[in-house]
């Protein structure tokens, strides 16, 4: 064999085509990409509405899941869940089942896209941590007027968000991570990604770090979106000002995104299915056709990645062919022609610089329960939830009677968080939802005492069943010497 004849070898990647304008834009971004050489094998595989009608509930069938388990990369065009079918997203259910817990999403001013933030030389990317928070969808009806939902965040994951934020300002260059949290209420949980943010930067000296309130953030964005260079946050937080940063350089329709984690990567575009020109030969391509820019460089396959990404700035700039979204008023080509003039730019160099790149890797977590233990747990009380249609002053009464003669003292009440009993003055309305907390008398140490409190816990609360309906228990803990809990407005 000549050595002309021999070809490097391509990388099998999961194509799912999606439902409305999916299939049609990734077939846009295949041809593409085939066009420019990209090191490529498609492996076509089933998600979306189609699965949830033949019956798979989460919309995503084994085999699918099978593909990308093997791949290892998949590049997804919107999916949707019909109704009537399913209930679950089937895009969670992949970022779930793969652990994919780093969202990235590039926002950078596109040549040719008027906004009126242009010429400001927007360039950022948020970093979203991605299974956890809300997100969780724990949630549960703890009376017929009170719902709850847990807001869970952990270390572990703090932790590995910011390393890929951290990672990918390396990999790219990029000179500050501002972490932007709501840690100035939620102390704890929002609180744990700000520590975690300030523990981390100090072994990126050559980055700059920061620290934002993400509502100040989401003004920012607004008032002065240049200063950002890398933005990792939160969950909802992510989701929030993800889109808002989307909408500063375009919308949604040429947003990219990925999802990263240690199994998997999966490469998408933002926007969703677009039912209503589906099929039609509308569709603008570009947000899946970013995305396979973020995969090739993922796979390292730099210089087509820059030629690709290249072609389409350029046809942006040139404004020739361009979809019906971007062009003016009634002079918009369908989804083959803008396809066409960008395999036509292949080759040419833009006035818009790529930015350098390096490949990006994410630090491996070993697969295990994560576990860390205190050098000194101690159990101080329990917050009892109640439901009851008793006011705060008779309920506080009652329930310092029932604690008595028991191993725990009634130390305040609050109703949505805010201290209602001992009264403070202040006016709050009530709901049939109070969380009570009773402090032990006397400490229990977890840390060198046979004792649980379990019993104690056990009297406490049969005594209280007696007389009231209760939704769950929170053991109130002391690590090292620190509270592990929050106390309420007010008290």
């Amino acid at each position: 064999m000549s050595a002309s004849a021999v070809t490097s070898p391509k990388t099998k990647v999961t194509a799912l085509p999606g439902d409305g304008i999916g299939p049609e834009v990734m077939a846009a971004t295949i041809r593409i990409l085939d066009a420019a050489g990209a090191p490529i094998e498609w492996e076509y595989a089933e998600a979306g509405a189609e699965a949830f009608k033949k019956g798979v509930i989460t919309g995503v069938p084994r085999e699918t899941l099978d593909s990308i388990s093997t791949n290892k990369l998949a590049l997804k065009s919107p999916l949707e869940t019909p109704i009537g079918y399913g209930g679950k997203s089937a895009n969670v259910t992949m970022r779930k089942f793969f652990e994919l817990y780093a969202n990235i999403r590039p926002v950078r001013e596109l040549p040719g896209i008027t906004t009126p933030f242009s010429g400001r030389g927007i360039d950022m990317v948020i970093v979203r941590e991605n299974v956890e928070d809300v997100y969780a969808g724990i949630e549960h009806m703890q009376t017929t007027t009170v719902a709850q939902c847990l807001k869970l965040m952990t270390a572990p994951g703090c932790e590995r968000i910011i390393r890929a934020a951290y990672g990918l300002a390396q990999a790219e260059e990029r000179k500050g991570v501002t972490v932007a949290t709501k840690a100035n209420i939620m102390k704890l949980t929002e609180g744990m990604m700000k520590r975690m943010g300030e523990k981390v930067a100090a072994e990126f000296p050559d980055i700059k770090p920061g620290h934002i309130i993400i509502d100040n953030c989401a003004h920012q964005l607004v008032i002065k979106p240049e200063a950002f260079d890398v933005i990792v946050t939160s969950n909802m937080n992510g989701d929030i000002i993800s889109d808002l940063a989307a909408g500063l350089v375009g919308g949604l329709g040429i947003a990219p995104s990925s999802n990263l984690g240690d199994h998997a990567a999966m490469f998408e575009a933002v926007h969703g299915s677009a039912p209503d020109i589906a099929g039609k030969g509308l569709a603008n391509p570009t947000a899946l056709l970013s995305a396979s820019i973020m995969l090739l460089r993922h796979i390292a396959a730099f210089d087509v990645a820059e030629k690709v990404e290249q072609a389409l700035f350029i046809t942006l700039a040139e404004g020739k062919n361009l979809t019906g979204d971007l062009a003016p008023r009634g002079h918009g080509v369908g989804t083959a022609a803008f396809t066409d003039q960008v395999i036509a730019n292949l080759g040419r160099s833009s006035a818009m610089k790529s930015r350098t790149y390096k490949k990006f890797e994410l630090k491996t977590w070993p697969e295990l329960t994560a576990h860390s233990e205190p050098t000194t747990r101690e159990l101080v009380g329990i917050d009892v939830f109640l439901e009851t249609d008793l006011g705060s002053e008779e309920l506080g009464k009652t329930l310092e009677a029932i604690a008595q003669d028991s191993p725990f003292t009634l130390s305040g009440i609050s109703n949505r968080g805010v201290q209602v009993y001992p009264p403070t003055g202040g006016y709050t309305f009530l709901v049939d939802h109070f969380a009570c907390r009773f402090m032990f008398k006397n400490p229990i140490s977890l840390t060198d005492s046979t004792s649980s409190g379990q019993p104690e816990i056990s009297y406490l609360v049969q005594r209280l069943g007696a007389k009231f309906t209760w939704m769950h228990i929170e053991k109130l803990q002391r690590f090292d010497g620190k509270d592990a809990f929050e106390r309420p407005q007010g008290a």
